[in-house]
C-alpha cells in the first residue's frame, strides 16, 4: 500500500465529473487499499477517488464510532471503512446543518446543509450491489463524497463564510 497524494482545491481534477467503473481490477483494488491509507494518514473520514487525481466513480468513508451510542444499529454507527463504487444516491430526507471540512483544503471549514439521512446504492470491491443507509455524520460523509465525483466541492454549498480550524476541529 502507498500513500497518494491528495489534490488541494483549485486543482482541476476535483473540478470534473468521474467515469462509473466497469470492472474492478487488481490495480483498483489497489487503488481502494491505497485510498483508504492514505484517508487514515490524512485523519479524514472520507476521501473520493478524484481527491488522489484518479477520475473514476470510488469513494472510501469511515467515520469511526463518531456517531456515539444513540445511533441506530446498522445506520451510520461506523461498522468499519466502507467502500462504494459507483455510488448512487437513492433516498434522503430531513436536514441537518453543521461544520464541515475536506482533505482537499485543509485548514478550512465551514457550515454545511446536508440531509439528515441518507440511502445509497453502490458496489463493493467484488462488484456485487448493495445498498446502505445513513444518518447524521454518515449521511453527511456519504454525500460529500458523492458530491466530489460530480465535480463538486463543499465550498459550493457553505453557507457564509469559510473559517480556519485546527487539526483536532477538522473532521
Amino acid at each position: 500500500m502507498a500513500l497518494r497524494q491528495i489534490r488541494i482545491y483549485g486543482d482541476e481534477k476535483l473540478a470534473k465529473a468521474c467515469r462509473p467503473v466497469q470492472f474492478v481490477s487488481p490495480r483498483t483494488k489497489l487503488l481502494i487499499r491505497d485510498m483508504l491509507d492514505t484517508m487514515y494518514e490524512a485523519n479524514g473520514v472520507g476521501l473520493a477517488a478524484p481527491q488522489v487525481g484518479i477520475l473514476k466513480q470510488i469513494v472510501v468513508i469511515d467515520i469511526g464510532d463518531a456517531e456515539g451510542e444513540d445511533a441506530e444499529p446498522g445506520i451510520g454507527c461506523g461498522d468499519g471503512p466502507l467502500v462504494m463504487i459507483n455510488p448512487e444516491i437513492l433516498e434522503t430526507s430531513g436536514e441537518q446543518t453543521g461544520q464541515e471540512g475536506c482533505l482537499s483544503l485543509p485548514g478550512q471549514a465551514g457550515m454545511v446543509t446536508r440531509p439528515e439521512y441518507v440511502k445509497v446504492k453502490a458496489f463493493d470491491e467484488d462488484m456485487k450491489e448493495f445498498e446502505v443507509e445513513g444518518r447524521g455524520l454518515l449521511a453527511r460523509a456519504i454525500c460529500h463524497e458523492c458530491d466530489h465525483l460530480q465535480g463538486i466541492m463543499y465550498v459550493e454549498k457553505v453557507e457564509g463564510d469559510l473559517f480556519e480550524v485546527t487539526d483536532e476541529e477538522e473532521e
